[in-house]
């Protein structure tokens, strides 16, 4: 049996990048930053941040372009993917993404990435989220 399963919360570090393939589909690339606290031998409580890069396709994409802003908090269920490419000097290089397969948007007016306080990007597509398979967090 084999298992390919990443689930997230956590903020995005910048506004999604958009861009429409040559295909026709969408493809929306953000970055997800999420904390984990622990106390160590000494009683001290430390903190480390981890640093996610996910992508998104389709109308996920396009509602995630729309509607979400750095700062905004999201639940992301996907899976892992590493590709490979050759870069200019030669050398092969590696990235592991996390390929969105459900979202969710964090609660209503939850600070940075809240809708109502940011205006949606030229760029972005002119989609409803009615349309989009996601929820909103109650």
């Amino acid at each position: 049996m084999y298992l390919n399963k990443v689930y997230l919360i956590g903020n995005l570090t910048q506004d999604p990048e958009f861009k429409a393939l040559p295909s026709g589909s969408s493809v929306a690339s953000f970055s997800l930053a999420t904390n984990r606290t622990w106390t160590d031998k000494q009683g001290q409580r430390q903190e480390t941040t981890e640093y996610h890069n996910v992508v998104a396709y389709g109308k996920q994409a396009e509602t995630i372009s729309q509607y979400l802003r750095k700062g905004a908090l999201l639940f992301v269920e996907g899976r892992l993917q590493t590709r490979s490419w050759e870069a200019q000097d030669g050398q092969k290089k590696y990235r592991t993404e996390i390929i969105v397969d459900t979202f969710q948007f964090g609660p209503k007016g939850s600070g940075a990435g809240s809708v109502a306080s940011q205006p949606r990007p030229a760029n972005a597509p002119k989609s409803s989220p009615k349309s989009a398979p996601y929820r909103d967090w109650e």
